[in-house]
């Protein structure tokens, strides 16, 4: 029985317990492990950071789809750029509307691997009719592809390795090319605690491209540091404005079962500590 030393950050991190190694490989693009751990379940991880847990990952998961596809109300398509886990997808096609759900995964590897030893993720999500999966870098299809997305989900690694790009002002321009009138970019943005830089540079690119756009927050214990930030870009600066009673209703008629989003937790968390609005100079009553 080892440890699993995750190396993120400098002088500051978190260990887990190997119980057991299920699965190593080093991809065509990274060096990908899957182990299981007493507490937290299946773990995965790319490039010594873990990237998702079997206990925790609903957390993520939810927030990123659900507050961007509720907002929006009328959701037709979705873009999902990485989620080679399958958990992205699991959650975006629980919404009936929805038509056509587009996953551009750079490593077809860790699509393989994650229905074979994170099943839990996906639940056969790959199988879904409405599914286009397209294994290519994320950045080279958003810059090429003439299909436009009602939502666009980012769903990367950090900013280190094949996720680089995918905070790069070119991807941020490219999204905003793909999106619909009235579409949202939603993107996973690192704990502000730790990267403040990362949150700032994404505003300074959001604001010279969106009418709108702000960071909301949910605590993931698996990604260490606080709470983690959601980058939040929409054509459309009423969606992130709406009253309880309409997320409410959208909630309700959607149907859909969650363990951790629902419409006041949506409210609560674009409320961001005063550090991070002075940060990216918003207003705390913005």
């Amino acid at each position: 029985m080892s440890d699993y030393q995750e190396t993120l950050y400098d002088g500051y991190g978190q260990r887990f317990r190997m119980d057991r190694l299920l699965h190593e490989v080093r991809t065509e693009h990274q060096h990908l492990v899957i182990f299981e751990n007493s507490r937290m379940g299946r773990v995965m991880a790319l490039d010594g950071v873990i990237q998702t847990t079997e206990a925790d990952e609903f957390i993520y998961h939810e927030m990123l789809t659900h507050v961007p596809i509720l907002a929006h109300g009328a959701v037709k398509s979705v873009l999902i750029i990485g989620g080679g886990d399958g958990g992205m997808l699991r959650e975006v096609r629980k919404h009936r509307d929805i038509e056509r759900i587009t996953m551009v995964e750079i490593d077809g590897t860790v699509v393989e691997m994650c229905k074979e030893f994170l099943p839990n993720h996906s639940k056969g999500a790959y199988e879904d009719p409405r599914l286009n999966l397209v294994i290519d870098d994320g950045m080279r299809f958003v810059a090429t592809t003439e299909e436009k997305f009602d939502v666009i989900i980012s769903d990367s690694t950090d900013p280190i390795g094949p996720g680089e790009v995918l905070f790069s002002e070119n991807f941020y321009q490219a999204c905003r090319r793909c999106l619909n009138d009235g579409g949202v970019l939603v993107t996973q943005n690192g704990t502000p605690f730790m990267q403040l830089d990362e949150v700032q540079t994404t505003a300074s690119r959001m604001d010279s491209l969106f009418a709108d756009w702000h960071f909301y927050q949910a605590a993931v214990p698996t990604y260490i540091g606080g709470a983690m930030a959601f980058a939040w870009g929409s054509t459309d600066p009423e969606l992130r404005k709406l009253p309880v009673e309409t997320l409410r209703q959208r909630y309700a008629g959607s149907s859909i079962v969650t363990r951790y989003y629902n419409p006041e937790i949506h409210v609560g968390a674009f409320a961001l500590p005063e550090y991070v609005l002075h940060a990216v100079n918003k207003p705390s009553n913005d």
